[in-house]
């Protein structure tokens, strides 16, 4: 059996932190410096859930799917995710978040990581019906 505490854990985390991106321009009291924070925080939280999740989804097509041969790979990973019918979304838009996380690797700033928070809200929604599609739990 798959544990998934860590990849529900890691997923809220990103959850919580992406709406205190987003109410960035409700908190004028907020220095740029810490504005930046949040913004990198979000990426941060990006990268560990996604890493997360495309494991988890490995180990899922091994152990409960029974594939034989699954690739140490992400996209190999999504591209059999997809054939197998687990994700809602095509799978062009995780190959796009597999894109953002590479990305995102060395650096924080500038377009890279604007394109990666520009991502987040369909990332999140995706990330979380997987979730409730791998572990078969109603997200809270």
């Amino acid at each position: 059996m798959i544990d998934y505490d860590k990849f529900e854990k890691a997923l809220k985390h990103l959850q919580l932190q992406f709406v205190n991106y987003q109410q960035l321009d409700q908190r004028p009291e907020l220095s740029e410096i810490d504005r930046e924070a949040i913004a990198e925080s979000v990426i941060q939280r990006f990268e560990t859930c996604y890493d997360m999740l495309w494991k988890h989804l490995k180990r899922y097509l091994i152990a409960e799917l029974g594939l034989p041969e699954v690739p140490n790979s992400p996209k190999p990973v999504f591209r059999l995710a997809a054939e197998n019918n687990l994700f809602r979304a095509t799978v062009e838009s995780w190959l796009r978040y597999a894109d953002a996380r590479t990305g995102t690797a060395h650096d924080y700033s500038g377009e890279k990581a604007q394109a990666c928070l520009d991502l987040m809200d369909a990332f999140l929604d995706e990330a979380v019906d997987l979730f409730q599609t791998l572990t078969g739990k109603t997200w809270e």
